[in-house]
């Protein structure tokens, strides 16, 4: 059974510094595109960023500058750094990955960033 685990979320200080990770377990191929995804209270899930095998990234300009995904493929995890946090970058922090017809995601992690 496909499982993605995140963690690393908590509360931070506006300016301050997290890094969230992803583990996925239970797939035995290779995992094409991975990415994080957030849902702040009241608003809709949104794209944070995403990361190919290849190591290609896209990001959302909200975020252009201030975090960076990487992924270890041998070890199936995932990370996003997030730096110059901002209170509107609190939201529930979701791990997900396409791979052919398989997708998945995971159970989300909090990230609250206090001004």
């Amino acid at each position: 059974q496909v499982q993605l685990v995140e963690s690393g979320g908590g509360l931070v200080q506006a300016g301050g510094s997290l890094r969230v990770s992803c583990v996925v377990s239970g797939i035995k191929f290779w995992i094409d595109t991975m990415g994080w995804y957030r849902q702040a209270p009241g608003k809709q899930r949104e794209l944070v960023a995403t990361i190919t095998v290849g190591g290609n990234t896209n990001y959302a300009d909200s975020v252009k500058g201030r975090f960076t995904i990487s992924r270890d493929n041998a070890k199936k995890t995932m990370y996003l750094q997030m730096n110059s946090l901002k209170p509107e970058d609190t939201a529930v922090y979701y791990c997900h990955f396409v791979t052919g017809p398989e997708n998945a995601w995971g159970q989300g992690t909090q990230v609250t960033v206090s001004s």
